[in-house]
């Protein structure tokens, strides 16, 4: 251990054992303290934040009982939760280490004590304070994030017919371990739905682990899902658990779970018929506990039906589906959602902007946002970052333009509303290669308005 590691305090009625104890330990860590009197052990405690206490089980009070030791035990751990307590006492015995360890302290030497196994125990206790620490920290992080989770939920905004049947799913889905796919377009807030459904579950307390399957090449999928052990190929120097290990207990929210292909489709579908993993170089079995939530923007379907995606996965991930709409069929919301960035990046970048035009709203509505309320929320605050305005105009945005196609270049062979549509699609489709997602987001229709359509006509 390093010498400059963990502050110790010692107390007991007996000068001559505290300077024994200040003289042995005194070369192996960084701080030594000693005091005859139990009643200075808070005050001190205020004052310097021990990491182990050396307590007397006995004082002069009380001599076998060992009462007045475990009444200070008590005050100590009221006071630091995180407190490693040692006892040391002359009169020992098991019943008496029993109770000890029952109400809190860490270890029990007697007098006298052996020089080595004292330095041994109090070295492994200097150890247990720090990973309660680092235990408490993280702990501590996981509840701020989640206050900040469950404020994001609070801000997610929409009144609109097609978002209260998605905050009406969540409600219902949230509490149970359902498997949930989340369907939606690129920026419509599929990974915000998979935070509000963890939060609202009863795994809110525990972690929320998410991926991005979309960026996870082939060769790491294994070693990022499911972990390694050290040695298990040329980088692995440790030991290293998967995002499934690390998400037990917890929520696993998988981004883009179309983007797998079928050899990675097949190893995630056995990690989640047999609720357990298997470390990369390693052949034992480690049981998971996990709330999973996927997420694409991929007909999964479609990719089925051309053996892109196994079926059997696909019941796997979808026992709930819910669909979120994109921004362009969310009617009013977009004037809430754009009300709601102003205030944040006003506030966040000290504008006096409280207000954005009429004209405004009605070119913002107009626009058919491909890339939905992530695209909103990038226009408004560089709008806000830009204007010289106190009220956003039309010259604040630089949307991107919907390229309409001319009626002088459909070579009309009637006016026929339907026909007219039709050659609309077939034209939007030659210019983006039959790219449906494309096609679609110009044309101002979902993929499955697209695909109805096309059906229709035949294309």
């Amino acid at each position: 251990m390093n010498k400059k590691e963990g502050k110790i305090l010692a107390v007991d009625d007996n000068a001559d054992i505290l300077f024994a104890l200040k003289l042995l330990l005194k070369p192996h860590f960084e701080l030594i303290h000693t005091s005859e009197k139990p009643e200075n052990i808070i005050e001190m405690h205020q004052k310097e934040n021990y990491d182990v206490f050396l307590l007397d089980m006995n004082f002069t009070k009380d001599a076998i009982s060992g009462k007045e030791g475990f009444y200070w035990l008590s005050q100590i751990l009221k006071h630091d939760s995180e407190a490693v307590v040692i006892f040391i006492t002359a009169y020992g015995d098991v019943e008496n280490a029993v109770k000890a360890i029952k109400l809190g302290a860490s270890d029990f030497v007697h007098k006298p004590w052996q020089n080595e196994k004292l330095l041994a125990t109090v070295s492994a206790a200097v150890r247990l304070r720090e990973s309660r620490k680092e235990v408490n920290l993280l702990i501590n992080k996981q509840k701020g994030l989640n206050a900040i989770l469950a404020e994001a939920f609070d801000n997610f905004i929409g009144t609109s017919s097609e978002m209260r049947k998605v905050f009406d799913a969540i409600q219902k889905v949230a509490e149970t371990d359902a498997s949930v796919l989340i369907l939606g377009e690129n920026g419509t807030g599929k990974e915000l739905v998979a935070r509000a459904l963890h939060q609202a579950s009863k795994r809110k307390d525990d972690v929320f682990v998410s991926v991005d399957l979309g960026a996870v090449t082939e060769t790491l999928f294994e070693s990022e899902l499911f972990g390694h052990v050290k040695g298990a190929f040329t980088d692995a120097r440790a030991d290293r658990a998967g995002r499934f290990e690390v998400a037990t207990g917890g929520t696993l929210f998988l981004d883009e779970i179309g983007n797998l292909s079928l050899p990675m489709q097949a190893k995630l579908l056995t990690v989640l018929e047999r609720r357990e993993v298997i470390r990369v170089g390693s052949n034992k079995a480690k049981p998971i506990d996990i709330r999973l939530v996927c997420a694409t923007n991929m007909r999964l379907q479609d990719m089925i039906s051309e053996n892109k995606f196994r079926e059997d996965l696909l019941y796997r991930v979808n026992t709930v589906e819910i669909h979120i709409p994109p921004l362009r069929e969310r009617g009013d919301d977009l004037i809430l959602l754009a009300k709601h960035f102003l205030t944040i990046y006003a506030k966040r970048y000290k504008k006096n902007i409280k207000e954005i035009s009429p004209v405004t709203f009605k070119e913002l509505k107009q626009y058919h946002w491909p890339g939905n309320v992530r695209e909103l929320q990038h226009a408004i605050e560089r709008a806000v970052i830009m204007s010289d305005n106190s009220i956003l105009q039309p010259t604040d945005f630089h949307l991107r333009k919907i390229q309409s196609a001319k009626m002088d270049d459909l070579e009309l062979e009637s006016y026929n509303l339907e026909k007219v549509e039709r050659n609309v699609i077939i034209k939007v489709l030659k210019k983006y290669k039959g790219n449906v997602s494309y096609a679609a987001k110009e044309l101002g229709l979902t993929r499955a308005s697209l695909y109805r359509r096309m059906e229709k006509y035949d294309i």
